[in-house]
């Protein structure tokens, strides 16, 4: 069963009340890609002009706190967030210059700069403010609607996070009372994509990370399973590589089979490669797969920025 959320939780993810309904209508969702693909059609194919308005007209002016009277809670709290790099190297006079670049952006194009703010220092999102001001109107209104879903799908990713995490202990005590099942269930087809899959998300740039080679592993060590500070030489064994696509997404990382082999897998990323300048030179994710879950699908994203990471998984 996927998640469900309603229409307030859809509107944190974008201040349009039509595309909040339509979420919800189209919910629930089976993991974060496939309400990614859904909002992509939602906000680019049913949302009408007065509704981008709406979404535009909801956010903060970048360099300003988001309105506390927000008719969502969790817009405005996500928003300070999403700015919290600019404010923090923001000095008195470049908080100036924003503000009157601000002013002059609005006053041309009649909205407010939208831009995909997070990860962002002052100064690049000033650069960036500037030069798009060179543009005419329809160009400009068209990369706020792609900037309004880069924040979207961010925030779509948060969603589904906060989700995994208020049910995790539920899961858990569930799956341990759970029988073994001896077939496969009736209700459960037979898959259409690998039951291990992933992507990347890099929300220091506002777009999937293109190129980043990931490698699944599953432990087949002397011991039942890997133990923390414990190695155990020729522990885990390939089981697949590719590199993610300009979606974000990698390729097939394992054959496809209706049964996974319970146990414990190891997915790696190449951050390190990607992004040489980063902290992490690499990412290893290591997750346990029961028995009673063999038949589900698990899905293992990245949400990636220079110093942090952070994953959720969609079911």
């Amino acid at each position: 069963m996927g998640s469900r959320f309603d229409e307030n939780d859809f509107l944190a993810c974008c201040g349009s009340t039509r595309f909040a309904k339509e979420m919800a209508a189209a919910a629930p969702f089976s993991d974060c890609d496939t309400a990614v693909v859904a909002a992509r059609d939602i906000w680019f194919n049913k949302v009408d002009v007065n509704g981008w308005l709406e979404a535009f007209s909801a956010h903060p002016q970048i360099g300003h706190m988001p309105s506390q009277n927000h008719k969502s809670p969790a817009f405005a709290q996500w928003s300070k967030g999403e700015q919290s790099t600019a404010l923090s190297t923001a000095t008195d006079s470049s908080l100036q210059e924003l503000s009157h670049w601000n002013a002059r952006y609005r006053e041309k194009f009649g909205i407010v700069f939208l831009i995909f703010a997070s990860g962002r220092s002052s100064s690049e999102i000033l650069t960036e403010l500037k030069r798009r001001y060179e543009n005419r109107p329809i160009i400009e209104f068209e990369i706020a609607a792609q900037e309004q879903m880069k924040i979207t799908e961010l925030r779509l990713a948060k969603l589904f996070l906060a989700k995994a995490d208020s049910t995790i202990a539920t899961k858990a005590t569930d799956a341990s009372k759970v029988e073994a099942p001896t077939g496969k269930p009736s209700h459960i087809p037979s898959r259409t994509r690998p039951p291990i899959t992933t992507h990347i998300l890099d929300i220091a740039r506002g777009c999937p990370a293109n190129g980043v080679e990931v490698l699944l592993e599953a432990w087949k060590g002397s011991q039942p399973r890997p133990h923390f500070g414990v190695t155990d030489k020729g522990g885990w064994v390939f089981q697949g590589s590719s590199a993610t696509d300009k979606d974000g997404r990698s390729g097939q990382l394992m054959s496809m089979v209706d049964a996974l082999n319970p146990g414990t897998y190891r997915i790696s990323f190449n951050t390190g490669k990607y992004n040489p300048d980063g902290f992490f030179p690499f990412v290893s994710i290591v997750f346990e797969i029961r028995e009673s879950q063999k038949w589900e699908h698990f899905h293992v994203p990245l949400l990636l920025s220079p110093f942090s990471f952070s994953t959720y998984r969609g079911s």
